[in-house]
């Protein structure tokens, strides 16, 4: 029976792969970073992978991992090299972070390359790789525990940040998504190699993609660690942004504070810079106090005195904290000694240029605004200071270079959400100031209308901006063509803003002698907002005959609201014509009171007491009348009725 003894025999390569497989099962399970889930079932390329655990709890984030075992004896070097065939490296670099694994096995250690690396080697060598068939991976780094958990740091990192512009886009409404796309930064893929990591940390900062650098912190963290001196760029532009235009994240600038000062208490060099920074995170943070004195520190450093540009910046910066906490002349005069080291410095110029622009002086402030000029890393702030000078060219009375500052923001109105409303303010504030001002804002609110068909505001503006050129002598359409462009609009606008164009159109219909519509479009606004619209709602009421419903509303518009000459006349109007000659009069006189050349009130006074039988009354008002307004063109009528008047 022995031939049965004659058995398949298990090859070396079979025993040096489960040994491989074991020792990295192994390595795995010394640390808490990472579960071994499973191997390949059909290898194309990928042996095995790799889940990141995050404080016991699995991610589904996965790196992809091939290993290799020999037993050849290593380089000179100490290095280990093994041959792959070249679409392995194809099929594993689909997946970020995927690396080689070889296991040595006379001295049962093991070895990474990382697939990035192993392409970055390649076409830096000035090779024709692509048409290889195969390639020769070298392994020096050995595989650890500690690499393998700042491997994970990274990897999570990288996938919840893909992770959440997925599904940031896949929750959107359609039509957001284009600006929202315009908006997002780039998707940064951080080297997993340390050295390349803070080597593009500073590249990043040194281009001034702060925002870039931002979005990408959680990654640099991972790869670099906490305390990495290149972590230094990371936490620079996190200060930056703080001090900038958007929000600060007070976690990541109160870890760079500390980190800056570690280092500061540990006798680093150029303390100078040192103090900068921390005044500068302090000064993120709201706590202008200790920014100041940490300014002071570095400005009192001979080194960095030394630097004459980063010396204006913090003089600069030590001027924002003296003027937020309310020293503005103190500020003023830091702001003037930063241009002075450096006459070009553009925070400085838009410094000075906001003193000039809170205490009046516009000339000034636009002068100043008109020498900023921002670098790359300060270009989030240009538009900025475009909407300020679109404020001053307003208030200086130049509405055409106001708008072609408008113009030029709303360029770049898809990846800053804060142009259309600032813009929308100073248009409503100085649109209607003039013809030329009100031309060019009626364009400016259908293109608001078109952008944000939604926001009623706009449409209220541009009825209002309409209205006005009418008044001024500009031929927009007539009554029924423009009463339904009116109807399209009105529907989109609120209470709080309806009112006013309802008033204006009811001003329309008056002008064209239309009472009935007139009154409806002033009912629609005495409705919506009560109040002042009263007053025209009573006299199209008069103007109607309709004596009895305007009278409530009169006497609150004549003892209340709007007590003027006017409001009394209409009520004298509305209670001579529904029989109450007694408070007629009293409201007539009431008007010539409060405006003794109101010739209409006097010649209706005279009218009520002759029509109450009080003709000696009617006489003397009468006389007072045709004495005081002779050409008047109820003199004649006066004077036909009652000729013993003539003069």
């Amino acid at each position: 029976m022995s031939l049965f003894n004659d058995l398949p025999k298990r090859d070396r390569n079979h025993a040096l792969e489960d040994e491989t497989e074991a020792a990295f099962q192994a390595l795995i399970a010394q640390g808490s970073d990472f579960i071994y889930q499973r191997g390949d079932r059909k290898d194309y390329g990928t042996d095995c992978q790799i889940e990141v655990v995050v404080d016991g709890h699995p991610t589904n984030t996965r790196v992809h991992v091939q290993l290799k075992g020999t037993e050849r004896a290593l380089n000179a070097d100490g290095s280990l090299s093994i041959s792959v065939d070249r679409t392995n490296l194809n099929y594993l670099i689909a997946q970020p972070y995927s690396f080689y694994v070889a296991y040595h096995a006379p001295t049962k250690s093991l070895r990474v390359s990382f697939v990035e690396a192993v392409l970055r080697h390649y076409e830096h060598s000035g090779k024709n790789w692509a048409e290889q068939q195969t390639l020769t991976i070298p392994f020096t780094d050995e595989l650890t525990v500690e690499g393998l958990a700042r491997l994970a740091g990274l990897a999570v990192t990288g996938a919840r940040i893909s992770r959440d512009r997925r599904v940031a886009q896949t929750t959107a409404p359609l039509g957001s998504i284009p600006s929202q796309l315009r908006a997002a930064r780039p998707e940064l893929h951080v080297p997993e190699d340390p050295l390349l990591a803070g080597q593009l940390a500073k590249a990043l900062y040194d281009r001034g993609a702060d925002t870039d650098l931002s979005a990408a912190f959680e990654q640099f963290r991972a790869v670099l660690g906490a305390d990495h001196d290149a972590m230094d760029f990371c936490y620079m532009a996190e200060i930056n942004l703080g001090m900038g235009y958007r929000p600060p994240d007070k976690g990541r600038i109160e870890a760079g504070v500390a980190h800056f000062r570690s280092i500061l208490e540990t006798g680093g060099h150029q303390r100078g810079s040192l103090h900068y920074n921390i005044g500068n995170g302090l000064s993120a943070l709201g706590r202008e106090e200790e920014a100041k004195t940490q300014y002071i520190a570095a400005l009192n450093d001979p080194d960095f005195v030394g630097a004459p540009e980063i010396a204006a910046q913090c003089h600069k910066n030590l001027g924002t904290s003296f003027e937020r906490l309310g020293l503005e002349e103190v500020a003023a005069e830091h702001y003037r000694e930063a241009l002075r080291f450096s006459p070009n410095l553009p925070e400085a110029h838009s410094a000075l240029a906001h003193c000039h622009h809170r205490n009046g002086r516009y000339e000034e402030a636009l002068e100043a605004f008109d020498r900023v000029v921002f670098t790359e890393r300060q270009m989030g702030r240009a538009s900025a200071v475009s909407g300020w000078r679109t404020n001053v060219l307003f208030i200086l009375g130049d509405g055409r270079a106001a708008f072609r500052e408008i113009n030029t923001l709303l360029s770049e109105a898809d990846t800053a959400p804060w142009i259309w409303p600032w813009c929308a303010r100073q248009v409503a504030a100085f649109g209607r100031l003039s013809i030329e001002n009100a031309r060019l804002a009626r364009s400016f609110w259908e293109r608001h209308i078109a952008a944000h068909p939604e926001f009623g505001r706009a449409r209220a503006e541009w009825l209002l901006t309409s209205f006005y050129l009418r008044r001024q002598g500009d031929d927009i359409g007539d009554y029924s063509a423009f009463r339904s462009l009116f109807d399209q609009h009105i529907e989109w606008v609120n209470a709080e803003h309806a009112a006013l164009p309802w008033d204006r159109l009811g001003h329309w219909a008056q002008d064209e002698g239309n009472w009935q519509e007139a009154e409806r479009c002033y009912r629609k606004a005495y409705d919506l907002a009560g109040g002042h619209y009263g007053y025209c709602l009573g006299t199209a009421l008069n103007f109607l005959g309709r004596y009895e419903e305007s009278r409530p509303i009169l006497i609150e518009q004549a003892e209340h609201l709007q007590p003027d000459a006017m409001s009394w006349f209409q009520l004298g109007v509305a209670n001579g014509n529904s029989g109450r000659s007694s408070e007629a009069i009293a409201a007539y006189e009431k008007a010539i009171s409060l405006d003794p050349d109101y010739d209409l009130a006097m010649f209706n006074l005279g009218g009520v007491h002759w029509n109450d039988g009080n003709l000696i009354e009617a006489m003397r008002v009468w006389r007072q009348a045709l004495e005081k307004f002779p050409d008047h063109a109820l003199a004649a009528e006066v004077r036909e009725r009652l000729p013993l008047l003539m003069p």
